[in-house]
């Protein structure tokens, strides 16, 4: 009798262990892809980390390049200024717009003009226009007008 209850025993340990096998297993089936699923997220969390670093640092660089940038370009302008300061005269009349010869042959023209107008008399007019004429002529004549047919008739209009 002591081997039957041994082998029952036996069976029963083997069917207990077969079944708590498929529960473990199962679950550390689920902590395995867990596991890796995890991994695999910090893995992309570290290249998005690595990769933002990268942009960031780039835009710095870029943005220390228009600062530098835009500082030349400011003292160019600064200078410019400058020059143009020294070269312009605060006396507006020291640089006139015409030369001064040009300034002269305006007048000269101005007192040509002014002499010309006077001389001119308003002369009265007196006649109508040419198109008001009392003189007709071209199509609005009162006269008959002859038209050829293609047959070679001809006809008159009046």
């Amino acid at each position: 009798m002591a081997l039957i209850i041994g082998l029952v025993t036996f069976v029963v340990g083997l069917l207990v262990g077969i079944i708590a096998n498929k529960f473990m297993g199962s679950t550390s089936q689920e902590n395995q892809e867990l596991t890796n699923k995890l991994d695999q997220g910090e893995k992309a969390l570290d290249e998005y980390k690595a990769n933002v670093a990268e942009h960031l640092e780039s835009s710095a660089k870029l943005l220390e390049q228009m600062h530098t940038t835009c500082k030349d370009a400011m003292l160019q302008m600064a200078q410019s200024t400058k020059l143009l300061q020294e070269a312009t005269p605060d006396d507006k009349s020291a640089m006139p717009f015409f030369s001064q010869e040009t300034q002269d042959q305006l007048a000269q023209t101005i007192k040509l003009r002014d002499a010309s107008a006077a001389n001119k008399k308003d002369a009265e007019i007196t006649e109508a226009p040419l198109d008001y004429s009392g003189n007709p002529s071209g199509l609005f004549k009162d006269e008959t007008q002859s038209v050829t047919n293609p047959k070679g008739e001809k006809k008159e209009l009046s």
